[in-house]
C-alpha cells in the first residue's frame, strides 16, 4: 500500500482538501443526471453512491484523525447509509494508506529523544495497521514482541477544526436545530480529544483487563508504562485475525456461539458493572486467536454512564416498560426525547416513534437467550432505520432530541448488534454477566 510523507495539518490546508473532495462530489452529481437518462434510477443512483463513497473517502483517508473517524462512525450506521458508503467507510477501521518509514522514525525520536532501535532490540518502521488515528508496528525486545502504536502528527491539534468543517453536514443530515445543540458536538470533540491521549488510554487499558480478565474466552495484550507517551502508546503484540475477516468463511457454529457470548458478556459487564464502557465496537478492534478466544484492542474511546442516565435507559429497555404509557412517557421526558417546549404534534410523533424503535430494538432483553443470527430481526432494524431517514414529517421538527450520552450508549449498541450478527451468534445468555 502506497504510504503517505506528510499530513495536512493547518486548518486551511485540511479545509482546502475537503473543499477538493466536494467539488468531486459534484462532478459525480452531474454525472448521475447524465446516467439517468440512459439508464435506469437504480442503476445511476448505485453509480453516484459508488463514486461519492469513493471520492469521500479518499479525501478523508488523507486528510486522517477525527475527519476519518466520522467515517468510522458513520460506517457502523448500516441501516441509514447506502451500502457503497458502509463498504468504504469501512476500510477506516483498519485499513489506511500508513506514513512513511522516515515519518513514523522522525515522531519516535520527537516523543522518546531516541531511534526506536535505541529503544527496541528490533523495530519495524513499515506500519502493519494504519486506522483513523494512529498506526501500529512491531518491535522486540529480549525475545518478546510488541505492538507500538504510532498517533498520526497534528492530529490531536486538528480536532476542533475539523468538526467545525463537518459541524454544517452534520446539522443538515441530523435535522438539528436549536440553541442547546452544541452539546452534541461537544460531547464528541471530547471523546475524540480523549482518543488522542494515549496516556489516559494507556491507564483506561489497564484498567478494562484487570475488571474483565476473568471474562471467560477473552483475551487482553498488556500494556508498557516505559515504552509509551502521550502520542505512542506500547502493548503486547496479539497474534490473531480481523473479527471481520473471520466472519467471512467461518461455519463452525459453535465457535461463533463461544465467541458471541464472550463479546455479549464483555459489553454487559463493563456497562451493568462498571458503568464504564468500551464504545468502540468495531470490526477493527477485535482479533480471533489461533486458540478461538476473542482478543479486545484499543481502548482510546471509553464511555462514562452517569446514574441519572443509565436508570431510565435500562428501564425502557424492560418490556413491561414500555407497555406501561404513562411510565414510558415519564422515562422519554428524562432521557430528553420529549422536551418541555414540545409541540402536541411533536410529543404523538416522537412518543409513536420511539415505541417503534425500543419495541424491536430491545428485543434481546426480553428473554433469557437470543439469537443475534435472526436476519429477520436485523432486517427490521434496517428498514426501520431507512423508514424514518425518509420520513418528511420528521424533516420538518427538531431533530435535537436526546441526551448528548445517547451519543456513545447508541454507538456501543448498533456496533455490537453489528458484530453479533455478524458471528452469527446463537443463543446467547443475555443475563450471564450476573454470574461472572
Amino acid at each position: 500500500m502506497k504510504t503517505i510523507d506528510k499530513i495536512p495539518i493547518t486548518k486551511i490546508s485540511r479545509a482546502t482538501k475537503l473543499v477538493s473532495t466536494g467539488a468531486k462530489v459534484g462532478v459525480n452529481y452531474l454525472k448521475y443526471y447524465g446516467d439517468k437518462m440512459t439508464k435506469s434510477e437504480a442503476d445511476a443512483k448505485d453509480r453516484l453512491n459508488q463514486n461519492n463513497a469513493e471520492d469521500i473517502y479518499d479525501g478523508l483517508k488523507t486528510l486522517k484523525g477525527s475527519a476519518l473517524k466520522v467515517a468510522q462512525m458513520l460506517s457502523m450506521e448500516k441501516s441509514i447509509l447506502p451500502q457503497a458508503y458502509v463498504e468504504k467507510f469501512s476500510l477506516s477501521q483498519f485499513s489506511v494508506p500508513p506514513l512513511s518509514p522516515p515519518l513514523v522514525i522522525k515522531t519516535l525520536k520527537k516523543y522518546f529523544g531516541k531511534h526506536p532501535e535505541e529503544l527496541f532490540d528490533t523495530f519495524n518502521a513499515t506500519s502493519v495497521n494504519a486506522a483513523s488515528i494512529g498506526q501500529v508496528h512491531t518491535a522486540e525486545k529480549n525475545g518478546k514482541k510488541y505492538a507500538v502504536k504510532i498517533q498520526y502528527p497534528g492530529v490531536a491539534e486538528s480536532i476542533a477544526s475539523d468538526l467545525a468543517l463537518v459541524k454544517p453536514i452534520a446539522i443538515k443530515m441530523f435535522n438539528i436545530k436549536g440553541k442547546d445543540s452544541d452539546k452534541y458536538f461537544k460531547e464528541v470533540e471530547n471523546k475524540l480529544v480523549e482518543e488522542t491521549n494515549y496516556i489516559l488510554e494507556l491507564e483506561q487499558s489497564q484498567t478494562v483487563v484487570d475488571a474483565c480478565k476473568h471474562i471467560p474466552n477473552l483475551k487482553f495484550p498488556n500494556y508498557y508504562k516505559e515504552y509509551s507517551s502521550e502520542r505512542i502508546i506500547t502493548m503486547d503484540y496479539m497474534k490473531g485475525e480481523h473479527l471481520s475477516e473471520f466472519t467471512k468463511y467461518n461455519t463452525d457454529k459453535e465457535k461463533a456461539n463461544k465467541l458471541g457470548q464472550a463479546l455479549w458478556d464483555f459489553y454487559m459487564f463493563q456497562i451493568h458493572k462498571l458503568k464504564k464502557v468500551h464504545a468502540d465496537p468495531h470490526p477493527g478492534n477485535f482479533l480471533i486467536s489461533d486458540e478461538g478466544d476473542l482478543i479486545a484492542l484499543d481502548f482510546g474511546c471509553m464511555k462514562t454512564i452517569p446514574e441519572d442516565f443509565y436508570v431510565p435507559y435500562f428501564e425502557l429497555a424492560d418490556k413491561k416498560s414500555i407497555e406501561n404509557p404513562e411510565f414510558f412517557t415519564q422515562k422519554l421526558y428524562e432521557l430528553e426525547i420529549l422536551r418541555p417546549d414540545d409541540s402536541e404534534d411533536e410529543i404523538k410523533f416522537f412518543s409513536e416513534m420511539f415505541h417503534e424503535l425500543l419495541t424491536l430494538f430491545t428485543q434481546p432483553f426480553h428473554s433469557e437467550t437470543f439469537d443475534f443470527s435472526d436476519a429477520e430481526f436485523f432486517n427490521k432494524i434496517s428498514e426501520m432505520g431507512q423508514k424514518y431517514s425518509k420520513n418528511t414529517e420528521l424533516r420538518n421538527m427538531n431533530g435535537n432530541r436526546g441526551s448528548k450520552h445517547f451519543i456513545y450508549i447508541n454507538r456501543t449498541f448498533f456496533g455490537l448488534y453489528n458484530l453479533m450478527f455478524d458471528l452469527k451468534a446463537e443463543n446467547v445468555k443475555i443475563n450471564n454477566f450476573n454470574t461472572l
